[in-house]
């Protein structure tokens, strides 16, 4: 995926580049961009050494994307499926007079909520990392 904008600031190899705001910005929770009423305010690395005010393309890896996708959405999902069987056949041989059903419920929910604190703490960190950015790839002349 890429996306054409023009370079705000620059700060030591991060430049902050101002993209066209999608209709998909409105329904974002993920936060990684500064929305505005003149577009979305995305951090990049500047790889072509671009300056404030010149328009430039920059690229998201996509494998950062897939990366991202199987840690937000694949790690909890498993993490609920393991602690529902858990919670049934482990807590229902320990605990006796509760319906397995809801021990499930309890197991499954309660591993979904450790494994999305772990998820929220990872992406938090893989945020502060370089790679994990998009790249400005070229200089597409001033604005």
């Amino acid at each position: 995926m890429e996306e054409i904008g023009v370079v705000k600031s620059i700060d030591g190899v991060i430049a902050r580049v101002l993209v066209e705001r999608k209709s998909i910005c409105d329904k974002c929770t993920a936060g990684k961009c500064h929305v505005t009423d003149d577009g979305a305010i995305i951090e990049a690395v500047n790889t072509a050494r671009a300056k404030e005010g010149q328009r430039v393309r920059v690229q998201f890896r996509p494998y950062t994307y897939l990366k991202g996708s199987l840690i937000v959405y694949g790690i909890p999902t498993v993490a609920l499926v393991i602690g529902a069987i858990l919670g049934k056949e482990v807590l229902g041989a320990f605990i006796t007079g509760i319906d397995p059903e809801l021990l499930s419920a309890i197991g499954g929910f309660g591993l979904f909520a450790v494994a999305f604190a772990g998820v929220r703490f990872l992406s938090r960190w893989m945020e502060k990392k370089t790679e994990y950015k998009p790249v400005v790839e070229e200089i597409l002349g001033q604005d």
